[in-house]
């Protein structure tokens, strides 16, 4: 593999919002479809050896309306589940754990359990591991903290670490190599 470039799917109105969407299956804003249309020059700029793709219906539509045509579905690709704190805003989780940080503190069980750093660490792992072995560029359209833990383990940083990168909807990143290890080359960039 030469590099990865990483799609952020367009904004919902969750992620509008600042709820925490793991799970729930939002559609895309007309705002966040025009978000995934703008990152087609990224796309059409290059050819892809493999996509891959979240189950999640505003990832696809963001793949799709990006140009990405021929994708598989990875389910490893899923957002980080929130167990308890699905669908509830920081400043809201705050009101009852008032010095709580996802990094640091992690989920509470809810519908479903959640996961940890470091469950979301073993999916980012799985998926490197996968992109290492295909020739060329590989592309990758997911979700907000699932990538940054993506970017810390690229890194070969713990998943906590993920904190340390900032990404916003509808931005593309890419990760490579200098001197045969491995580096972030462009990190949320607007189109």
């Amino acid at each position: 593999m030469d590099e990865m470039v990483l799609l952020r799917h367009g904004e919902t109105e969750w992620s509008k919002n600042g709820r925490h969407t793991g799970r729930t299956d939002l559609p895309l804003t007309p705002h966040g479809e025009d978000q995934a249309r703008a990152l087609s020059p990224v796309v059409k700029a290059r050819t892809f050896g493999l996509v891959l793709v979240s189950p999640a219906a505003r990832a696809r539509r963001t793949a799709d309306l990006a140009g990405l045509t021929d994708y598989e579905i990875d389910p490893d690709l899923w957002e980080w589940d929130y167990g308890g704190y699905e669908g509830i805003t920081t400043p809201r989780i705050r009101e009852d754990r008032p010095d709580w940080y996802l990094w640091r503190d992690g989920v509470i069980p809810g519908t479903t359990p959640g996961e940890s750093a470091a469950d979301v660490g073993a999916r980012a792992d799985r998926v490197i591991a996968r992109a290492l072995r295909e020739p060329g560029t590989v592309a990758l359209v997911a979700h907000g903290h699932f990538l940054r833990v993506l970017a810390a383990r690229w890194l070969g940083l713990p998943p906590e670490d993920g904190r340390f990168f900032r990404l916003d909807t509808g931005t593309y990143s890419r990760t490579g190599f200098e001197h045969a290890k491995p580096v972030l080359l462009t990190w949320n960039a607007p189109v």
